[in-house]
């Protein structure tokens, strides 16, 4: 369990550094003088991207976690 923890806050520290941006996004701001533009549309595409990720690992965590507790419930009968 704890190298899942230590994984996933390896792989969470190396997605913030990660830049996403599309083609079309890339070529318009790479054409202009003002980079300070393209890191406030590299931070906004992260955070939108993160948003969706949270939601689905926080959803799996109870799913998880709610059938863990039934299993739990099930191997306590069985040997009652």
């Amino acid at each position: 369990m704890k190298q899942k923890i230590v994984l996933f806050i390896i792989s969470f520290l190396l997605f913030l550094e990660t830049s996403a941006q599309c083609a079309m996004c890339r070529a318009v701001l790479e054409s202009g003088e003002d980079q300070s533009a393209a890191e406030g549309i590299n931070d906004g595409i992260m955070f939108l991207m993160a948003i969706p990720y949270i939601l689905v690992a926080v959803v799996g965590f109870y799913v998880y976690r709610t059938y863990g507790k039934n299993q739990k419930s099930k191997n306590t009968d069985i040997n009652l």
